[in-house]
């Protein structure tokens, strides 16, 4: 297992695919966007599959979720989705992606192997969409929404955050759309993981922020605990169920205590939290003919030495230097 000293099991891995995006969105990188990982840095495809199938086999990984940047710029991604559903024992699959280009690959990913997914979409209106993004994909990502329902990668999860002055009165709208296009609808709050290092505590839209927004519109009811185990969002039935919003509070309710996730970087490092600063190589193993059992065991040692918490509320909080787009969310 890869437990940690504080009795927490990973049992869920974050594995991100590319560090690139076809996108720039405000609170995660600048308009002219980063220097992306060269392609010897990053893990091929059969590296990937080897280590989600040591994940899965030797370390007790039940669920994979794929993430970049932006995953589907990953052109082996449905080669990648398909070797790892035949993996024994199969992990539950996802992907995390903006939506453009879901459209052309739903069907695809679905017949491979894919689970299911989670977009972004903090917006319903194309300008806002424009001046979040810095791009004009806002029907691509509606497009490419309505694809992976009908391909049947349900349930259908869409991330939206909300920022100060460009989207922050739309939650009560968006939840609305959500619930008539069968979608589950979670809203995450602003982190510090921007490449910018811009993030301020300051003025960011909360989880009670989020909520009191709702509740001008929808009687929300808590899920309970039990429902929601490990799982990074707090859920609500909106108007008595069964449809269901969650709130993802990463800054003022901080879920670490109950964790199960581990990471993998583009590059093959592992990361026991996304605020970690510290990270473990396994590319460099891989390379130099490590055996899975050794392989293994750098993994168990990385994740035994997690921190309680992600301490974003610790006054010695540091961000770390690598962006959320680099990192995999």
């Amino acid at each position: 297992m890869l437990l940690d000293t504080y009795g927490r099991v990973a049992t869920d891995l974050r594995v991100s695919l590319t560090d690139r995006c076809n996108l720039r969105c405000t609170y995660c990188m600048p308009e002219e966007g980063l220097q992306w990982l060269a392609k010897p840095q990053l893990l091929t495809d059969d590296e990937i599959v080897r280590l989600v199938r040591i994940a899965t086999t030797d370390l007790g990984v039940t669920e994979v979720r794929f993430t970049g940047g932006e995953p589907l710029l990953r052109p082996g991604l449905t080669s990648i989705v398909a070797r790892c559903a035949e993996l024994e024992p199969r992990p539950k699959m996802s992907l995390t992606t903006n939506g453009i280009g879901l459209e052309r690959t739903a069907v695809a990913l679905r017949e491979a192997g894919l689970d299911r997914v989670n977009v972004s979409l903090d917006t319903l209106d194309p300008e806002t969409f424009q001046r979040m993004t810095r791009r004009k994909r806002h029907t691509d990502v509606l497009r490419g929404l309505a694809a992976a329902r009908e391909a049947g990668l349900a349930p259908v999860k869409v991330n939206a955050v909300l920022m100060p002055g460009l989207n922050d009165q739309e939650a009560p709208e968006l939840l609305a759309w959500a619930l008539r296009e069968d979608y589950e609808l979670r809203f995450i709050e602003q982190m510090p993981l921007d490449a910018q290092h811009g993030w301020q505590r300051e003025g960011m839209i909360t989880a009670g922020d989020i909520l009191a927004s709702l509740r001008t519109r929808f009687t929300l009811t808590p899920e309970g605990q039990e429902e929601r185990g490990s799982a990074p969002a707090e859920r609500w039935l909106v108007d008595g169920g069964p449809q269901r919003v969650g709130v993802i509070a990463s800054v003022t309710r901080p879920f670490c205590r109950a964790c199960d996730r581990t990471r993998l970087t583009a590059d093959g490092q592992v990361r026991t939290c996304l605020f970690a600063t510290e990270e473990s190589d396994l590319r460099g193993a891989l390379r130099g003919g490590a055996s899975d059992a050794q392989i293994a065991a750098l993994w168990r040692k990385a994740m035994w030495g997690k921190k309680a918490g992600a301490g974003i509320d610790d006054p010695s909080f540091v961000q770390p230097q690598r962006p959320m787009s680099a990192i995999g969310g």
